[in-house]
Formats: C-alpha cells, structure tokens, sequence
C-alpha cells in the first residue's frame, strides 16, 4: 500500500493509473474506520482496477471547534487494517495544503440542504461539496463509494457531480449495522457503557415505522409517531429532527410513497447519531446485520 500525503504526488499518481489503462475507486473517509467503511472498501474493489482511501477531517464541515477536536482519531490503525483489505493507495493530506492560505472558493449544492441535517448545522454541506470536489480534483477517480447512512450527504454529492458534470460515478452502499441494529459510526466510540445499550432504539423506531409503511400506514404524521415513541420510550435521547422526506429532493412529505426515506438525528448524552431507512426497501433482518469483521479485528 503507496502512502501518498502530497496532492500533487497524487495527482501524478492518478495520471499514471489511468495512463496504464487502470480505473480507480475511491471512498473518501475521515478515519477512525470501522466495518461500515471497509464495506465501501469491498464495493470499490468489485468496481475498480485501483482502490485509493483517503483519510482527512475536513474542519470546514464541522459546526464547532470542539466538535473537530473531539472526532476521533487512529491513523496507525487505520493504515494496518487498510493496508490489511488490500487497498492500494492511503492518501492523507494536510489541511494546510488541502485550503491554502486565502482560499476563497466553496462548492455550495442549493435547497437539498434546507432540511434535515442542514438548517442545525449551517455551511456544514458546503464543507462536504468543497472538500469532496477538491478530492475529486486531487484522486481523478472514475467511481467514488459513500455510505448511505449519510444519506443526505449522498445526495448532494449525487447532485454536485450530475450539475457539474463531474466523470466521477457514485456508487451508494447500504448501511452497516452493528448485531443490534446500531448503524456503523465513528462518533459510537464516544457513547458510554450505558449508551451504547440504549442507542439502538434508534434503529427500533425506525423499524417500526417501516413495518407500519409496509402495513399500509402512508401517513407521515403517523409513521414519525411510531418511530417516535420506540425512541422516546428509552427517555434518553433529544430528537433533532425525523422526518419523511422524499429520497431524492429530500423535501418533507405529509403522504408517504416507496420513494421516500425516513430520517433521524438524535441526542444521546453528548453524541449526535444519525441514521435512516427507505421505507420501501426490505430491513434487514438479525442474520442479515452484519457485524465487524475479521478485518476490524486486526485494527
């Protein structure tokens, strides 16, 4: 595995790639891996000749400088367990070459932002299109792999590569659950004992509310209340938001269809967790959750 810390190294690197003849997937991360992102790992593999990595917390996509200092961080491990699953360059650049001094130019995806995630953390997705767009710039890739957990994400991305008329496929993969339904995040290293039981409730409301959709229920109103009840019942958590919200426009809806996903932010002490399902699509059920790998195991 090439270790590469300089855009301009690769950038050379990615014109020799593709100068050979070879594609190259890549799934940007900002580290901490776990199953969930060697999952997008495995995809980009099955699409590309090459797969390149990159590991950098982008500091213009977080609301504080508390919340940036508090992500966590293990380059070491990273490297062993990437280097483990076979992917063929780490790249990690530094913050002061990736914005150098008087940068000025942010990629900004409009309405798709105005709801969810959006309005609670201002400038956030214009800190996730800049740093993605500049990537793009940086690794030339020809399929980009992202979780669907972070599904408004994914849809701006989705939306800043099909305007911009970017030669980049993105290529979205469905969450990855812990046993117990918990949706794969870094920020789950940060829960406590007693939270990391509690937070799968999170997971059960929105399974409940699927089963509701799949019983016939298409009223948003009511399906929210079902996810809502499972969640408050614990009477540890503070919603931010959930909503029904078309899977693309990401608008609320007030009659629920098979386009549509069901999404959540939610307080747990002093973690934010977010997670989603498309109402329409099967939930996966005890056997089908997967778990951490033999791969994580060797972080």
């Amino acid at each position: 595995m090439k270790i590469v810390t300089s855009i301009a190294k690769m950038q050379e690197l990615a014109r020799q790639f593709r100068g050979g003849g070879l594609t190259i997937g890549f799934v940007p991360t900002m580290g901490y891996l776990h199953d969930g992102h060697l999952e997008l790992v495995r995809r980009a593999r099955t699409e590309c000749d090459v797969v390149v990595v990159s590991i950098f917390v982008n500091p213009t996509q977080f609301n504080s400088r508390e919340d940036f200092e508090k992500y966590p961080r293990d380059v070491a491990a990273d490297r062993a367990v990437l280097e483990h699953v076979g992917v063929d360059v780490l790249f990690t650049p530094e913050a002061g070459e990736v914005y150098a001094d008087g940068a000025a130019t942010t990629v900004k995806v409009s309405t798709l932002g105005d709801h969810l995630c959006g309005p609670v953390r201002p400038g956030h997705f214009d800190g996730v299109a800049t740093i993605v767009a500049a990537l793009f710039n940086m690794v030339m890739p020809d399929v980009a792999v992202f979780g669907e957990k972070d599904w408004q994400q994914l849809q701006i991305v989705r939306r800043m590569v099909r305007d911009l008329h970017m030669p980049v496929r993105i290529v979205g993969v469905a969450t990855m659950r812990e046993s117990d339904g918990l949706a794969m995040s870094s920020r789950n290293a940060r829960l406590d004992d007693a939270e990391r039981e509690i937070a799968p409730a999170i997971y059960r409301g929105l399974s409940a509310a699927v089963a509701a959709y799949r019983g016939g229920e298409r009223s948003s109103a009511a399906l929210i209340d079902r996810a809502r009840r499972a969640i408050d019942a614990t009477g540890a958590f503070r919603i931010e938001y959930l909503e029904v919200v078309d899977g693309e426009a990401l608008v609320p809806v007030e009659t629920a269809n098979d386009g549509c996903v069901m999404a959540v932010a939610a307080f747990l002490g002093g973690v934010r967790l977010i997670d989603n399902v498309s109402l329409a699509r099967p939930l996966a059920g005890a056997a089908d959750i997967r778990i951490r790998g033999e791969e994580a195991q060797h972080a």
